[in-house]
């Protein structure tokens, strides 16, 4: 059995860890505080992803890069997630309790988050939109941070730091594809280029843009997906979708064997089901991977107004589009519905076919449920613009350290989808028979266009900042200076998420919809103390208070503690108090309607099989903010200059976690309110209602190992080693409201949460030549429907070797998951777990690097 923790204490063990560095260090500021310190490590963990490191990966976007981090454990999506209202993007979830947990800042400040919500409350940052070329490094603050940058720092801080000086210009075109025939093949392109140097010349300009391009991947490219038959896979059925029926009753098929239907045994979609139905396989409707197609561009200047104050502007500009098949063409049924905006809830359309309609050849209406494959798949394309302006002027005054900024920033979407269906045309062809729904091959392209429906949602999110800070040694201690920093800060976050015309009227048949429409400011007062106690330790306190226009006041306090116990070992620790503010999706005018799977004891037809049906969740304007407890605790051995070993302790306690009931919980007490569930006229459940609350805590714990080593031989080269391994101890909610914490930790309860994740590289530089080996590791979670079932560890090796044929030429081979590696079966996913794994297979990419 695979055992992680002992082969990284092995490691640990035969290499020794970092000397603590005795050369004066220059004082910078470090990600989660205002002040500057000279220390490498300070009281808290900060993972910092260098360019050289950025290089070595052979990762094409900042998403790619960030996702990998062992910190990333679960919750977190990306354009794999195709079935979302922000489909294309991709987010990060530090800890696994949430993106909307995780801020993400350029250059140390804020951008506007993604133009509409992730699972309907999930306000981010599209990782997506943020440039790749421009990247200088990137630190992942892995504590929480809420005292220093406010509410959405509860579970850490990424902060991508972009080049303030770049001299000359450096090209990079790489093209990619994958090496198992499913015809998905990537290009990128990526130009830098900057003149000036602040210090000898004055002013420094840095521009960069980068490109990329990507093909589909469709379920029936990969292999082993493609006939959608996981029969032999633990608890696997035939994964097809059952269609053109009469009533009820699948059995009671109409129309025959056409087009992609095949006529299956019944028990083999849906286990202890007798006779045999119509069905088709939906992989060739299903998108994997969106078709992408991305721009991004970076412009920094920097201009000297005297030599204690200079003035910069940060601009940064991004187009996305993906593209995917949303779904198979529509399926009608007796519980095909549309929006009635007048009463702020789903109708019910007939789904009968009348006496008289050419489908109908009995005495009586016929109720049916058919699929309208002739009108062809729907299709979705979201495209993105998004983009930051920042200006400021910094300096030095009187001995402090200031920093003045204005900003603002927008996220913008535009969704459009074709081949959804017409409400009113779907109606008239069922009252005059104009439409043939079992022969589709009869039916004129007329009456199809006239049935088809093409809309656009619209959404845009903006941010307004102002930012002021000033930092100074206020006087000198007996064991160093008494560092002091405050500032102040003002932001105002707008969203205006929209769903179409066709919706609001209800003309499109079977609607989802995320309406958001709202804004907020915030006001935040913070100061911060570096107090040296003795020559060896020193403790950091923290305060912010922040005013939201539309819930009240927080405060957020923090202490850290440093102590250098020897020149090779420091121990660490912090401990704070943090908030997460309700979202505009929670707190503001929204709703959303969206489809969910349950499972119905009293439904009269599958009792023990989950069906799909409609979710209606709106937004709750009394709710308070979640409250959070972190602690950190960790040490740093550095016994040598070549090597160390960080180990880190985290836990964080969040009280009032917002959140709707779940379903279970809502059907289980339907007789106490019975006003949150609708069902039809057969008793089968239509729609469920829910709301916004403060609901019960979580807790989540855990520990990060970090190693790194480096060995240097005159003849051999340089053989680097590095590794990050998290290990998640606990992650507990209740189950349902007023229930007890259920330990969550390695299993997929609430999202998948592997125990283990972690990475390691292995980089060894001779002459010319560079390669490295990267080993990325998710260990196994078990199914929360039966725990003694599990889902495999998921283990791949990546590789890329570089070649300097010039001084100015580089070439390097790429190779992802080298040993082709399969996503391990999940059958709660009906495949594989998207947030935690890739289906592409091996992915081999050369890469071509120019600079003059």
């Amino acid at each position: 059995m695979f055992k992680p923790l002992a082969i990284s204490l092995a490691i640990a063990a035969a290499f020794p860890a970092f000397a603590h560095a005795e050369e004066e260090m220059l004082r910078v500021n470090v990600t989660g505080s205002n002040i500057r310190v000279s220390e490498k490590e300070g009281a808290s963990a900060v993972q910092v992803i260098t360019a050289k490191e950025l290089k070595a990966s052979g990762k094409t976007s900042v998403s790619d890069v960030l996702r990998a981090i062992s910190a990333n454990s679960g919750n977190s999506y990306n354009e794999q997630y195709t079935g979302s209202f922000s489909a294309g993007t991709s987010g990060l979830s530090l800890r696994g309790i949430g993106q909307k947990n995780t801020l993400i800042l350029v250059n140390g400040k804020r951008v506007a988050s993604y133009a509409t919500a992730q699972n309907l409350q999930e306000t981010f940052v599209d990782l997506n939109s943020l440039p790749m070329a421009a990247v200088q490094r990137i630190e992942v603050l892995k504590d929480g941070a809420s005292s220093v940058y406010g509410s959405d720092a509860v579970a850490g801080v990424v902060n991508i730091i972009l080049y303030k000086e770049f001299t000359g210009t450096d090209i990079t075109a790489q093209w990619g594809g994958s090496t198992e025939g499913t015809g998905q093949h990537e290009k990128s392109a990526a130009l830098q280029t900057g003149f000036g140097k602040l210090e000898e010349d004055g002013y420094s300009l840095v521009f960069s843009v980068d490109a990329q391009q990507r093909d589909k991947l469709q379920q029936s490219d990969v292999a082993w997906m493609r006939d959608a038959d996981f029969r032999k896979q633990q608890r696997g059925s035939l994964g097809w979708a059952i269609t053109n029926y009469a009533g009820t009753d699948p059995t009671k098929t109409l129309g025959g064997v056409r087009g992609p239907l095949q006529l299956v045994n019944y028990g083999d979609i849906t286990p202890g089901k007798t006779g045999q139905v119509l069905a088709y396989n939906p992989s060739p409707y299903k998108t994997l991977i969106p078709g992408i197609q991305r721009i991004h561009s970076a412009a920094r200047g920097t201009l000297k107004l005297n030599a204690d104050t200079e003035a910069y502007v940060d601009l940064l500009h991004s187009y996305s589009r993906a593209d995917q098949t949303f779904s198979a063409p529509l399926t009608v049924n007796n519980a095909t519905r549309v929006w009635n905006n007048a009463t702020q809830a789903l109708d019910t359309i007939p789904v009968v076919l009348p006496v008289g309609h050419p489908n109908n050849p009995g005495a009586t209406p016929l109720p049916f449920t058919a699929t309208l494959f002739d009108l062809g798949p729907r299709l979705k394309q979201d495209k993105v613009t998004f983009y930051r302006a920042l200006a400021g002027v910094k300096g030095t005054l009187a001995g402090w350290d200031w920093d003045a900024a204005v900003g603002h920033s927008s996220s913008k979407l535009e969704e459009t989808v074709q081949n959804f269906v017409n409400r009113y045309e779907f109606q008239k062809v069922l009252a005059d028979g104009s439409y043939n729904f079992f022969d589709q091959a009869q039916n004129s392209e007329a009456v199809r266009n006239r049935l088809r429906l093409s809309t656009l949602r619209p959404a845009e999110s903006t941010l307004d900042t102002v930012d002021f800070s000033a930092a100074k040694d206020l006087w000198q201690l007996p064991a160093g200076p008494l560092g002091f920093a405050a500032g102040a800060q003002w932001r105002r976050e707008k969203m205006d998420s929209q769903t179409s015309t066709a919706v609001l009227s209800g003309t499109e048949l079977r609607p989802a919809i995320n309406i958001i429409n709202g804004s907020r400011s915030v006001s935040a007062l913070f100061a911060e103390f570096n107090v040296p106690v003795v020559k060896d330790l020193s403790v950091n306190l923290a305060g912010r208070a922040d005013h939201y226009s539309d819930f009240g006041n927080a405060f957020s306090p923090k202490a850290s503690a440093r102590y250098q116990a020897a020149p090779w070992l420091l121990v660490r620790g912090t401990v704070s108090r943090g908030f997460r503010a309700p979202s505009l999706p929670e707190i503001t005018q929204s709703t959303a309607v969206s489809y969910v799977s349950v499972l119905d004891p009293r439904d009269p037809i599958t009792p023990t099989q989950t069906r799909g049906v409609t979710a209606i969740t709106i937004a709750n304007t009394a709710l308070r903010p979640e409250r959070s407890n972190n602690l950190n605790l960790g040490v740093v051995v550095s016994p040598t200059s070549s090597s160390s070993i960080g180990l880190d302790y985290y836990r964080i306690k969040q009280d009032g976690v917002i959140g709707t009931e779940s379903a279970t919980t809502t059907i289980a007490n339907e007789a106490s309110a019975p006003q949150k569930i609708t069902r039809d006229a057969d008793g089968r459940i239509t729609t469920l209602y829910r709301q916004y609350r403060n609901q019960g805590q979580r807790e989540v714990s855990g520990i990060d190992l970090d190693l790194r080593q480096r060995f240097v031989d005159k003849d051999w080269g340089k053989l680097t080693l590095a590794g990050q391994l998290s290990r998640v101890l606990r992650f507990a909610e209740p189950l349902s409201d007023g229930a007890p914490l259920t330990d969550g930790a390695g299993t997929n309860y609430f999202g998948s949460i592997p125990k283990w994740r972690g990475v390691s590289s292995a980089t060894w530089e001779q002459g010319k030549w560079s390669s490295t080996l990267t080993w990325n590791y998710v260990g196994s979670y078990a199914q929360n429907t039966h725990l003694d079932e599990s889902v495999a560890a998921f283990s791949t090796f990546d590789v890329t070797t570089s070649w300097q044929v010039t001084p100015a030429a580089n070439v390097t081979f790429i190779v992802q998951n080298l040993a082709n590696k399969r996503a391990p079966w999940d059958y709660s996913a009906s495949g594989f777990d998207y947030t935690q794994a890739d289906p592409r297979g091996r992915f081999a990419s050369l890469k071509l690097n120019y600079k003059f």
